[in-house]
C-alpha cells in the first residue's frame, strides 16, 4: 500500500505469519478503538479477542498452505463503528460448512479443543462477514460504539 493510499480514519497493519505478532495486532486495534469515545471497554475487548482469533486462523492458513506472505489486517474508524479486515492467502473455506458447536453447557463441547475461533468471532462482533476466494480470505468484523447501539436499540 503506498502512502498515497491512506485514508484518514484508516490503520494497516502487515504482519509476518508468526504468532508472536498476535499480541501486537492486538494492541493496535484495541488503541484504535481507545480513540471512539462512544466504545465501551466491553466492546473493546470483544473486538481485540475476535481480531485474534481471526489472525491466530490466519496464521494457520498460511502455515497449512506453506506461503511465506505477510497477513494484512485493516482497521476502519467511523463515527459510529470500528471495522476490521483481517486478510491472509492461505487456501480459504467455506464458513457454511464449520460445524454448529454443542450448546455451552453440554459435555460434548469439552471435546472442541478448536473450532471456536468463527463461532466466537461470530459472538463478540455486532457484524461479520467471511469470503474466501482462490487468492485467501477475508475475514471482516464490526464492532458498534455504544452510542449507535443506544440509538438503535441494541443491547
Amino acid at each position: 500500500m503506498a502512502i498515497a493510499d491512506f485514508r484518514p480514519g484508516e490503520i494497516v497493519l502487515e504482519i509476518p505469519a508468526r504468532t508472536e505478532y498476535v499480541s501486537l495486532v492486538r494492541v493496535v486495534i484495541a488503541a484504535a478503538a481507545e480513540i471512539e469515545p462512544d466504545m465501551a471497554s466491553e466492546r473493546i475487548e470483544d473486538l481485540r479477542v475476535a481480531v485474534s482469533e481471526a489472525t491466530t486462523n490466519a496464521i494457520e492458513a498460511h502455515g497449512l498452505k506453506g506461503v511465506d506472505d505477510r497477513i494484512r489486517i485493516q482497521c476502519n474508524l467511523a463515527d459510529d463503528e470500528i471495522a476490521v479486515v483481517v486478510h491472509d492467502q492461505g487456501m480459504g473455506f467455506e464458513p457454511d460448512e464449520v460445524p454448529e458447536l454443542p450448546e455451552p453447557d453440554s459435555p460434548e463441547r469439552l471435546l472442541h479443543e478448536s473450532g471456536l475461533g468463527v463461532h466466537l468471532m461470530q459472538m463478540l462482533t455486532d457484524e461479520s462477514e467471511i469470503s474466501a476466494t482462490d487468492d485467501g480470505t477475508d475475514v471482516r468484523m464490526v464492532v458498534y460504539s455504544s452510542k449507535r447501539r443506544r440509538d438503535n436499540g441494541d443491547r
